[in-house]
């Protein structure tokens, strides 16, 4: 938890808004995911979303439903995106976040994840699932363990909601751009950036926003409106692109044009 809370704290000094890199663990490979993984960095991501593939991903568009699937066909299991972030962790400091559907952490048992989590580098788990009322019992593994839990926030969530989401969210919250699943898009929602002058105001948390970020355009737009941005689905199209001894260099352009960099 401590990298995350330091990294929204530079942000904040530096007067900059921040990008978090999504990756689906296990597509193509595990130890491209790895590669893929420290490329993100090197081209300018502060952060890392480490996506654990699920069967059933139903908050996710069909870039990274397919990729979850490609995953999956793979065998990736969660000892494996445990075993990814163990291996960038080794390399480098970057804020590691899982990014996971409840059914793969209760199939893997939550104490036994919350322990190999922790001592993998992970630094939070971000549910896509898991409401903030239901979460008391998981929430309360994790921290023993030392690992925080984030919560997403919609353009639906009523301000008791929304304060709910901040208490129970370590870091930051991730507030999502538009109803509907994951994918990038031509533009952003035109009321985004005031909803996001709204949220911030009422929340004690930073403020992460995600689904359908993929233009340099979109970033630009979001700037010092939120803290970071997260890129998501430009990135697993762009791995899925082309041949797997070359996915990172594509998944790290995405983030290069992104930024300007």
């Amino acid at each position: 938890m401590k990298r995350i809370k330091v990294l929204f704290r530079r942000l904040a000094k530096e007067r900059r808004t921040g990008l978090i890199a999504y990756l689906t663990c296990g597509d193509p490979g595990v130890a491209e995911s790895v590669e893929i993984a420290l490329a993100l960095e090197q081209a300018g991501a502060d952060a890392l979303e480490l996506g654990a593939p699920f069967s059933d991903p139903i908050a996710d568009g069909p870039v990274i439903q397919a990729a979850s699937q490609r995953s999956l066909e793979r065998g990736t299991t969660i000892a494996d995106v445990l075993e990814i972030a163990r291996s960038v962790r080794a390399q480098s400091t970057i804020p590691l976040i899982v990014f996971s559907y409840l059914n793969p952490i209760l199939r893997f048992g939550v104490e036994r994840f919350a322990g190999e989590a922790a001592a993998a580098g992970v630094d939070a788990v971000l549910f896509t699932d898991l409401p903030p009322e239901a979460a008391k019992e998981i929430r309360g593994t994790f921290h023993a363990a030392g690992l925080g839990t984030i919560f997403l926030a919609a353009p639906t969530s009523t301000d008791e909601r929304l304060a709910r989401i901040d208490r129970a969210s370590d870091g930051f919250v991730y507030y999502v751009s538009t109803t509907g699943v994951t994918g990038a898009r031509r533009e952003l929602d035109a009321e985004l950036v005031e909803r996001l002058q709204a949220v911030r105001g009422k929340l004690r948390n930073p403020v992460a926003v995600g689904f359908g970020i993929s233009e340099r355009d979109h970033y630009l737009a979001l700037e010092g409106k939120c803290d970071a941005v997260v890129v998501g689905s430009a990135i697993v199209r762009a791995i899925a692109e082309g041949e797997a001894s070359s996915a990172a260099g594509r998944a790290a352009e995405v983030v290069r044009r992104i930024l300007g960099n």
